[in-house]
């Protein structure tokens, strides 16, 4: 859904009062993760040597930060998609 399809169908002050809701009680996929990687914790803790640094949540919490790419980079992984998808890449006409 774009902006503008999403600003359509709400106000911008109800949109608002989601972000904020969003920031006390987060909701989505990333939060889904949470009961996995406790269960992970637990089970790593459990059969750890008994002289093991202890295991944390966030070892297990996937890392969804995205990585600042360069515009040679980005570049770079526009021609491979291109080629890779049969396009030739030249000069624009």
């Amino acid at each position: 859904m774009t902006r503008a399809e999403l600003l359509s169908r709400i106000s911008s002050a109800e949109l608002t009062e989601w972000m904020v809701y969003y920031q006390l009680e987060p909701f989505g996929q990333e939060t889904q993760y949470i009961g996995s990687a406790i269960t992970s914790t637990i089970l790593a803790n459990v059969n750890r040597k008994k002289n093991d640094k202890p295991h944390s949540v966030d070892e297990f919490m996937p890392k969804f930060e995205k990585e600042e790419k360069s515009p040679e980079q980005m570049l770079n992984f526009a021609a491979m998609i291109t080629a890779g998808l049969g396009g030739k890449i030249g000069e624009p006409e």
